[in-house]
C-alpha cells in the first residue's frame, strides 16, 4: 500500500509506528536515490522534531581521554568529506524468504543510494583523544520506545572502523539537508556496513573499552558465525556461535521492465543494479534460461526467475542478511 510521510513521496508503507516505508523500485533506475523518496526505517515510536538550536553531540566516555560537545554548526566547521554510499536495509526483502522469518515484511525498497556530506568521525574522535584501550565506539540518537522498558536503540562499531576516512557524521544528503525522518540533524554513516550501524538524529557518541551488551548488539542482528563472506571482522562481539551483522553482500535487482508488465515481442531492454560492500563487482551479467556463468572475478548475476542475484564468488543463492535497519555499501554498478 502507498502511503505518504510529511518531506516523502508516496512510499510502500510496512508499517506507521514506528515508520517503516520502502522505495518503489522505479526510483533506483537512477544512480541516486532522490531524498523525498528515500526509504525509512524506525525500530522505536517516538522520534522528536529535533530543535537544532539546542541539538548536540556528547562524545566522550570510558574510553576517552576527555569529553567534547558538538552543535551542528561545530560539525560544519570541521573539514568536510563527501561520498556516495548506498544505504541497505539488513533485511531487505525479509518478506521474500522461504520458510518465512519474523520481522518488517520488506520487499525490494529498503535502500537508497545518495551523496552523504559530513564531518570525519576520527575528526570528533580526536578532539578527546582515543585510550588505547577503546575497542569499540557506541552511539545513541534522539529517538526512544513509547516506554521504558523497551531497549533504547543503542549500536557500535569497532575502533578501526570508526577511524576510516569514509565514516561520517554526515549533515547533508543529496546537497540538501538530512530529511527528518533520515536523520536530522546528524547521523552516522558506515559504507559498506549495513544500516543497523547509521545512528540516526545522533545525540552520543561513546568510546569504551568493554564490548556493548545492549539488546541492539546481541541478541539483535547477528548472524551465524561463518556462513557469510563477511572480510572484515568484528571481533570483540563474536561468540561461539555467531556474529553481528557487518558488512553489505554483493547483490543484485532487476529495476526493468517492471514486475508483472507487458512487453511486446521482440527485443527488451533488461535494466538494473548491483553493489557491494565496497570491494568491486567486475562485471554484471543477465542470465536467461539457457545462459552459463561466466569464469573468475566477482560477477553479480541478474536472475530472470527471481530478480535476484548469485555471487559467483561464493556460488550462495541470496537475499540480503535477516536483521532490520537502514543499510549500507559503497559501490553500486549499473547494466
Amino acid at each position: 500500500m502507498l502511503d505518504t510521510l510529511p518531506g516523502k513521496k508516496p512510499l510502500i508503507k510496512l508499517s506507521y509506528r514506528p515508520p517503516n516505508y520502502e522505495t518503489p523500485i522505479e526510483y533506483f533506475r537512477t544512480a541516486i536515490t532522490p531524498n523525498d523518496a528515500f526509504f525509512v526505517r524506525y525500530h522505536l515510536s517516538n522520534i522528536p522534531e529535533v530543535d537544532v538550536k539546542t541539538w548536540k553531540i556528547v562524545v566522550g566516555g570510558e574510553g576517552a581521554n576527555g569529553q567534547a560537545e558538538f552543535t551542528l554548526d561545530d560539525l560544519k566547521r570541521l573539514p568536510a568529506a563527501e561520498l556516495v554510499a548506498v544505504s541497505l536495509c539488513s533485511g531487505n526483502r525479509r518478506g521474500l524468504f522461504q520458510p518465512h522469518v519474523p520481522g518488517v515484511e520488506w520487499g525490494y525498497g529498503a535502500m537508497g543510494c545518495a551523496r552523504w556530506k559530513g564531518a570525519r568521525l576520527k575528526d570528533l574522535l580526536d578532539k578527546v583523544g582515543l585510550k588505547k584501550e577503546a575497542i569499540e565506539i557506541v552511539f545513541d540518537g534522539a529517538d526512544s520506545g513509547v516506554t521504558d522498558k523497551t531497549p533504547d536503540f543503542i549500536k557500535s562499531i569497532p575502533t578501526w572502523k570508526a577511524i576510516e576516512d569514509t565514516t561520517l557524521v554526515a549533515y547533508e544528503m543529496n546537497g540538501a539537508p538530512l530529511p527528518h525522518l533520515n536523520g536530522f540533524p546528524a547521523r552516522l554513516i558506515v559504507p559498506g556496513w549495513t544500516g543497523t550501524h547509521w545512528m540516526k538524529h545522533l545525540t552520543s557518541i561513546k568510546p569504551v573499552t568493554k564490548p556493548e551488551s545492549g539488546f541492539w548488539m546481541n541478541p539483535a542482528y547477528r548472524i551465524p558465525l561463518g556462513k557469510f563472506p563477511i572480510v572484515a571482522r568484528f571481533t570483540s562481539q563474536e561468540t561461539a556461535v555467531n556474529t553481528p551483522i557487518t558488512e553489505i553482500v554483493m547483490n543484485s535487482l532487476i529495476t526493468s521492465p517492471a514486475d508483472g508488465a507487458n512487453v511486446k515481442m521482440g527485443p527488451v531492454a533488461i535494466g538494473g543494479i548491483a553493489w557491494d560492500g565496497g570491494y568491486g563487482i567486475s562485471t554484471t551479467w543477465f542470465i536467461g534460461s539457457r545462459s552459463r556463468w561466466p569464469e573468475g572475478g566477482r560477477h553479480a548475476r541478474f536472475d530472470h526467475r527471481s530478480r535476484g542475484c548469485r555471487d559467483r564468488a561464493s556460488g550462495r543463492r541470496r537475499g540480503e542478511t535477516g536483521g532490520a535497519e537502514e543499510g549500507a555499501g559503497s559501490r553500486q554498478g549499473r547494466r
